[in-house]
This record gives C-alpha cells, sequence and structure tokens, in this order.
C-alpha cells in the first residue's frame, strides 16, 4: 500500500459563529483535526476583590476534551488573556469582568493557533471593542531544517523547533 504525502501548507480552515446561546458571543474554529470551540461573557458584574478601577478584568479558561487542565493548558490561558487584553478596549467598561471559555473538541496539531483564532472570533462575536484583530498560526521546523507551517501532531512531536504565534 503506498502512503500519500500531504501537500505542505495549511489545512482546511472553517469558522462559524453565534453557535451557542448562553454566552454574549462564540465561535467555533476547525483547522484540519483540530477544532476549538469558543465562549465570550461579559463584560459582567464581578466581585469586589477581582475588579479593577481603571478596565476590565480579562480571564481566559482553556478546557481539554477530557480531563482537568493540565500545565500547558494554563501557559496557554496565559498567552491567550494576554494577547487579548492587548486588544480589548477594557478602560471602557471599568469594574467588570469579560471571561473567555476555549473548548478543545479535538486536538490535531496546532491547537494555540486554534485557541486565539477562536477566541478573536467570538469576541467580535460578542461586539466587544477591540481596536485591532489578531490571528495565530503555528511554525515548526522539520529534521531537514525546512520550514512547516500549521503542523499536525505527528510534526509537532519530531520537530526539533516549535513556534505558535
Amino acid at each position: 500500500m503506498m502512503e500519500v504525502a500531504e501537500e505542505p501548507g495549511l489545512r482546511e480552515i472553517g469558522c462559524e459563529h453565534s453557535l451557542l446561546s448562553r454566552p454574549d458571543g462564540s465561535a467555533t474554529f476547525v483547522q484540519g483535526d483540530t477544532s476549538v470551540l469558543a465562549g465570550v461573557y461579559g463584560p459582567a458584574e464581578i466581585k469586589v476583590s477581582r475588579e479593577m478601577h481603571d478596565k476590565a478584568t480579562i480571564e481566559v479558561m482553556v478546557r481539554p476534551k477530557v480531563g482537568l487542565p493540565a500545565i500547558q493548558d494554563k501557559n496557554h490561558e496565559q498567552l491567550i488573556r494576554e494577547t487579548c487584553e492587548s486588544v480589548i478596549l477594557g478602560t471602557l467598561h471599568p469594574r467588570t469582568s469579560i471571561t473567555i471559555v476555549l473548548q478543545v473538541i479535538n486536538d490535531g496539531g496546532s491547537i494555540l493557533s486554534c485557541f486565539l483564532n477562536a477566541a478573536c472570533m467570538a469576541m467580535m462575536d460578542a461586539g466587544l471593542p477591540m481596536n485591532a484583530m489578531f490571528c495565530g498560526v503555528t511554525c515548526a521546523l522539520d529534521d531537514d531544517g525546512q520550514l512547516i507551517i500549521d503542523p499536525n501532531t505527528k510534526d509537532q512531536k519530531v520537530s526539533p523547533s516549535i513556534s505558535e504565534v
């Protein structure tokens, strides 16, 4: 049986918004075998102990497909929160909370870039004021030093270097 090699480059991408009724904004982002669902809640009231008097508090929660969040999920939460904080005009909603929940549906590689893309689409769906939009892309180097754009899980495991921006 002959193996067919995949063409290098981006896998098929898909996005749909307003899928969920309870969040203020929602989106699903699919890239190849990787699929993420995002929900945005807020701006909403926040406990006095957690509020910031001059801007909105932004929380990000990553939910794995099964089990509890791992250390890598916590790292992803921090990177996504910092990215969202840099574009959301939080000063327009002081003393409020904006919560972004990201659920892994399937992880076929490049999960951080899918998280970022789903979060941006859900924030746009929620109508949050932003000074810019953002997107994520994952790159890796193969054993020959060739650049792989949008690596799958197999490519990421064998890559000596990977960058998710």
